[in-house]
């Protein structure tokens, strides 16, 4: 299935690019996507912390991704 990644900061750095289209098996979850995004991304695995929303809403771990969904990528935040 086919999923479009939406990245900002940190993390559209570490992909080069601010969307990444994404071919998944059927029922991966989100867990499985940040498995296989530090597999592709090392750089990923750097991160202390990655937040996940799907189609604008966020959600666990274990949510089952669909065809078509939009998975913004949402990285830990600094600043002062």
């Amino acid at each position: 299935m086919n999923v479009k990644l939406v990245a900002f900061g940190i993390a559209r750095d570490i992909l080069r690019s601010s969307e990444v289209q994404m071919d998944l098996e059927e029922n991966a979850s989100i867990s499985s996507l940040k498995t296989l995004l530090s597999k592709r991304y090392p750089d990923f695995e750097k991160l202390k912390s990655l937040r996940l929303a799907i189609n604008e809403d966020y959600q666990d771990d274990d949510y089952k991704l669909k065809e078509n969904d939009e998975v913004v990528i949402i990285p830990p935040v600094s600043g002062g």
